[in-house]
């Protein structure tokens, strides 16, 4: 069973959050109810994957009338830019990356010159049970627009999945999930889950197609959801500017180099990492890097893999010296300390 991130592709320091609870003296609302309810507090998320030649497209959702918005951090990964639709007002927006945490799949972006957004109500995720019936919404298919809805009810919680994404290639290990029927589809990633109160309980963020290496456009057989708490505890680190081991804030690093899902040749396993290609003008460009290279160091830490790359980068910042070591293809050992440029987010 393949479990994929649900983000559609095409052509290729804010205020506190709160909870409000479980619903404990209000009344249950019609799905017809929710989504009018929920609409104006969710937006569209179009992400430029320019390294890539592509766009994504995802969902979010609005947590502060001055325009910060919840999203997964795999609809933006890889963006060279964001632009933002709100729903309630249907305004575009720049959006600029606060910050992500690449590991649980949350980002935190800014409507550059928002006020006055409407924001989703938050309910309290510890209080999901198996059963009880939720209300999925998102920007299926990458349709822009009215968010699209559908219904289901919570089939287990606490889950761990592996899931992959199909715009850059990578997997994520993702725990503590609520598992859901709701059939949701590629696009509404970064939707609310709600539940009957209008609550939003979680951030819908990967499901299963039940067969095959991806997500159709049909709907999903299970969809699994990062529960608010969770999501708003991310986000509230991540609006304070703490960064950590898996939190990273502003905007990416950028070396300039892709590598191949392979390892090097003429190195033992797990050794080095080979070089698919090189973005001109880049740091690794610059320092004398070409494809067919090995990467053996970077900021002093062992190499194999671009998830290896990847790691040392969000520690970094644009602007920041580091230190490279690669072999080229003559087998010539070669060092470099480079300055870091401004990269794709994610």
């Amino acid at each position: 069973m393949a479990i994929t991130a649900a983000v559609a592709l095409t052509a290729g320091a804010g205020s506190a959050l709160a909870l409000t609870g479980g619903g404990a003296g209000t009344t249950a609302l019609t799905t017809a109810q929710i989504a009018a309810k929920t609409n104006p507090a969710v937006v569209d998320v179009v992400s430029t994957l320019g390294y890539q030649n592509g766009i994504a497209s995802g969902t979010g959702i609005v947590l502060t009338s001055s325009g910060e918005v919840l999203t997964n951090n795999h609809v933006i990964d890889g963006a060279t830019s964001v632009k933002v639709r709100d729903v309630g007002n249907g305004r575009v927006y720049q959006a600029a990356v606060v910050g992500y945490d690449a590991a649980r799949d949350i980002a935190v972006l800014q409507l550059k010159g928002a006020s006055g957004l409407q924001t989703a109500a938050l309910g309290d995720s510890s209080k999901v049970t198996v059963g009880q019936k939720v209300v999925a919404m998102g920007n299926a298919g990458g349709q822009d627009g009215v968010p699209s809805v559908v219904t289901g009810r919570v089939t287990a919680l606490d889950q761990s999945i592996t899931a992959s994404d199909g715009s850059s290639g990578t997997s994520e290990q993702l725990s503590g999930l609520i598992r859901t029927n709701a059939g949701i589809q590629p696009g509404d990633s970064g939707g609310p889950l709600l539940n009957t109160y209008g609550q939003v309980i979680g951030l819908n963020t990967a499901a299963s197609a039940g067969s095959g290496n991806q997500l159709s456009s049909s709907a999903a057989t299970q969809a699994f959801t990062v529960p608010i708490n969770q999501a708003v505890s991310i986000a509230s680190q991540i609006e304070a500017g703490q960064s950590s081991a898996s939190v990273h804030i502003g905007s990416t690093a950028f070396l300039g180099i892709a590598i191949t899902s392979s390892g090097a040749p003429g190195f033992p396993a797990s050794a080095a990492a080979q070089v698919a290609g090189v973005e001109p003008g880049s740091a690794a460009a610059q320092a004398g890097l070409a494809a067919g290279d090995a990467v053996t160091s970077l900021g002093g830490r062992s190499i194999t893999s671009s998830a290896d790359i990847r790691s040392v980068l969000s520690a970094h910042h644009p602007g920041d010296k580091i230190s490279i070591t690669w072999t080229d293809q003559a087998g010539q050992s070669h060092s470099a300390t480079v300055i870091l440029a401004t990269g794709p987010a994610g």
